[in-house]
């Protein structure tokens, strides 16, 4: 099966000027780079791009400046998760209309629904515009899992194609991947190559947002067979993405500052987040740095 949205897809961060306001300009050089980079696709205002702070009228223009900085060298996916089903069908129809190839959504959390209540929002969703839909299971973020169960009957869903699978349930996974046509994403970059050997369709990752080149790296060596050296470049990662993802700060925190000192767009991160401080921001620059000579 051709994964619906490539194979190597980003995580966008969401690029601010030093005042906090939203960054089109930063955004478009960021998408080209990552493009050039060897992303297949860019998932715009995720969890990695601070979708909670930025309000529906700039996810609207990040998308359309994004997409007239990439044409059609890579897919869109847009994340318009909110605990809120109206609202978020509202943004699924504005995202269609500002160019996204895609949508992300999220399980609305907060209000911890019933597995039946999350079923009828993502189906209200699915039928709210023309795009292809990816289910977004993060229960550490939203308090709830989408069940197997749930996943196999929405997969019925013309519209619903994909998972981004942060569930940390590698069993769960294989069992839909079994069941269905579901095109599976690893959103947790330690399980990138792990889900993508038992027929996942490849990852959205925050990781990629630094070392875009070296994750699809993984991918590639694999479709070529030589899955050592998939393990192998899987393995030298691990040190950056463990910084990056698992070291106390959210991964967009992280991403930002290295982002920042490799001269790249990113900016500040809004409230409430914090910065990363300066030992924290050289030592992400020194793993990066040992990566890139290997």
């Amino acid at each position: 099966m051709t994964p619906p949205f490539g194979r190597a897809l980003c995580a966008m961060i969401t690029p601010f000027t030093t005042s906090g306001a939203l960054d089109l300009d930063g955004a478009q050089r960021l998408a080209a780079h990552l493009v050039a980079q060897g992303c297949d696709g860019l998932v715009l205002s995720g969890t990695t791009g601070e979708s909670p702070t930025t309000t529906d009228a700039e996810k609207s223009a990040l998308i359309a400046a994004v997409r007239e900085a990439v044409a059609d060298r890579a897919s869109i996916v847009a994340g318009i998760g909110t605990p809120d089903t109206r609202h978020t069908v509202d943004l699924a129809r504005e995202a269609e209309k500002a160019g996204a190839d895609g949508l992300l959504v999220v399980a609305p959390y907060y209000s911890r629904p019933p597995q039946d209540a999350i079923e009828a929002h993502f189906r209200e969703i699915a039928d709210a515009s023309e795009l292809p839909l990816m289910l977004y299971d993060i229960p550490n973020r939203t308090g709830v899992r989408v069940e197997p169960e749930t996943i196999l009957r929405l997969s019925a869903h013309p519209r619903i194609v994909a998972v981004k699978d942060c569930s940390y349930d590698f069993l769960a996974a294989q069992k839909v991947l079994a069941r269905t046509g579901l095109a599976y994403y690893a959103g947790c970059d330690e399980h990138n190559l792990a889900l993508y050997a038992v027929g996942g369709a490849g990852y959205v990752s925050t990781v990629s947002n630094v070392i875009p080149a070296r994750l699809r790296a993984v991918l590639d060596a694999f479709d070529a067979g030589d899955t050592a050296q998939a393990a192998r470049l899987q393995q030298q990662a691990t040190p950056l993405i463990e910084a990056i993802m698992s070291a106390g700060l959210p991964g967009t925190v992280t991403t930002k500052a290295l982002l920042t000192a490799l001269g790249l767009p990113a900016g500040p991160v809004r409230t409430p987040l914090r910065p990363a401080g300066p030992a924290t921001t050289d030592a992400l620059l020194s793993l990066h740095a040992d990566l890139t000579r290997t």
